[in-house]
């Protein structure tokens, strides 16, 4: 029987791919705000450096076609170079089948656009050839809600895991007195974490009252 320590993730054991987030394949996005995701991925990129977790990225025609990858992404990772590829499963191309091998973790996170067809073939096959895939669902995008949906079913069937961007995060953390990375955290709750990160800022301002005697 699995210990709940190997069933929970753990950022050395991870590798975040980042599929196909350029203008073009936004542009066909329409399950749920664009801004939202582009918000999402960001943030689960930001938790990726946080806790040293590798991230490949790829993109898809990038010159010919869909644009560059997302500039805010690049930031993130000025040092990583996008693998540019034709295929829509990019696990059909060699060059990124090579890149994640490298770095030899055996969970892969999946974020990326279309949910239906960039995110669906390469998260099938590379379960079929071992590997614990996972998607990030809040950081992927259908190119409607229906085909987003079914597309997050086929693979929850087939066994592919499903996760959010910060249930990610807290699942790195895992305990807050882990503070080689608890200040992050806390900076990433405040800028995506919607109400709870304003209540963060909230009880923060109030902590520092209380303390100044204000």
């Amino acid at each position: 029987m699995r210990e709940y320590s190997e069933i929970l993730l753990d950022p050395e054991d991870c590798l975040i791919l980042i599929i196909d987030h350029q203008p073009q394949m936004y542009f066909g996005v329409s399950n749920s705000p664009r801004r939202m995701i582009m918000q999402n991925v960001v943030a689960l990129t930001k938790v990726a450096k946080i806790f040293k977790v590798p991230c490949v990225l790829t993109t898809v025609e990038a010159k010919e076609f869909s644009g560059k990858l997302y500039s805010k992404l690049q930031e993130i990772h000025p040092n990583v170079v996008p693998i540019d590829r034709t295929s829509i499963n990019c696990w059909e191309d060699e060059n990124l089948k090579n890149e994640v091998k490298k770095h030899s973790r055996k969970k892969i996170l999946i974020s990326g656009l279309w949910t239906e067809a960039c995110v669906t073939f390469p998260a099938l096959s590379m379960l079929y050839d071992g590997y614990e895939t996972y998607v990030i669902t809040d950081a992927c995008g259908g190119s409607n809600e229906e085909a987003h949906d079914m597309a997050i079913q086929r693979m929850l069937k087939a066994g592919v895991i499903p996760l959010t961007w910060q249930q990610t995060m807290l699942e790195f953390q895992r305990d807050w007195k882990n503070k080689d990375t608890y200040d992050q955290v806390m900076e990433i709750v405040k800028e995506f974490g919607g109400a709870y990160g304003i209540g963060v800022e909230y009880s923060e301002t109030m902590l520092t009252k209380k303390l100044f005697n204000f």
